[in-house]
């Protein structure tokens, strides 16, 4: 293997990464950074510096930050339309004991972003994929979010069909727990406004903007205030809803009835629990999320 030369060598070796193994015939899944070019880690320069190859969302991206860092490697266009035939150019050429390196625009592959089906065909092929982990969207606005409890349900970019977008909306919001979506400028004004419309107005929400970039914020608002809080919209967002904040056995008891709670039990024996909740919020006015919480024994 071949050392090419870095733009970061003092650094690189302060890191001891030249000792560690590069193993032949894996494909390494690199996360680059979401804005602020600084973010790169020293293992990802350097096993870019070293592979065969790799695998780009858009190779014209990928070639700026390889130049910006004096990285030369042969680039390979691996986006979400030809995702299914480079994979398996890519286990040809693992098996070949190539080193194959897979990078997004921004981020981590795979996460919301192209390079599942890469991941997936070198594993089934009983290939090493060897993660090297570094920025995400996701773990950088939870850090800043200071979100309750020990639970972050992930979902991603929302559906783009309306139905089954609050659909979605409506049964995360119903379970209590936080959870985490991706929006597009475009649409995170329609989305907030759906988000709105299921959650109980001061459930707590984070909305994070164009995180590590110069117009970078993350503020706190209530699910009542969510779409005058997203003012003219740019740049991906991360939207974060805080998990319900547990209510003690006298609150619950005072807001729900023996009725409400025969029912209750009666819908959840037929009905996924964030479901029975959903129906017997909308039958008794009782706020779904007291509901679920009552349902999951919290």
């Amino acid at each position: 293997m071949s050392t090419r030369s870095l733009a970061t060598e003092p650094l690189i070796a302060a890191s001891g990464v030249a000792a560690q193994d590069l193993p032949a015939g894996a494909l390494y899944v690199v996360a680059t950074p979401i804005g602020n070019v600084a973010d790169i880690t020293l293992r990802a320069l350097w096993v870019l510096s070293n592979v065969d190859a790799i695998a780009a969302e858009d190779t014209r991206t990928t070639g700026l930050l390889l130049r910006r860092y004096g990285i030369e490697a042969p680039l390979l266009a691996a986006h979400e339309h030809n995702e299914r035939a480079v994979a398996e150019t890519i286990v040809a050429r693992l098996r070949q004991g190539q080193r194959i390196a897979l990078a997004t625009d921004a981020g981590t592959p795979a996460i919301s972003d192209p390079g599942a089906r890469i991941v997936r065909a070198v594993l089934d092929a009983g290939l090493r994929a060897v993660p090297v982990p570094g920025a995400s969207s996701l773990t950088a606005a939870a850090s800043a979010a200071g979100l309750s409890g020990s639970l972050l349900a992930f979902a991603g970019f929302p559906p783009a069909g309306r139905r089954e977008r609050e659909r979605l909306l409506r049964e995360l919001a119903a379970r209590g727990e936080a959870f985490a979506l991706f929006e597009a400028p475009h649409r995170v004004v329609v989305t907030a406004a759906e988000l709105a419309a299921v959650l109980d107005a001061g459930r707590r929400v984070v909305i994070a903007r164009e995180l590590t970039k110069k117009f970078e914020s993350v503020i706190a608002c209530r699910a009542a205030d969510l779409v005058t809080a997203i003012d003219a919209p740019r740049g991906e967002y991360v939207l974060l809803i805080d998990a319900v904040v547990k209510a003690d056995d006298a609150e619950i008891d005072s807001e729900i009835d023996a009725v409400t709670r025969r029912w209750l039990a009666a819908l959840a024996e037929v009905l996924p629990a964030a479901r029975a909740a959903a129906v017997a919020a909308k039958a008794s006015g009782v706020p779904r999320d007291r509901l679920y919480a009552l349902l999951a024994g919290r």
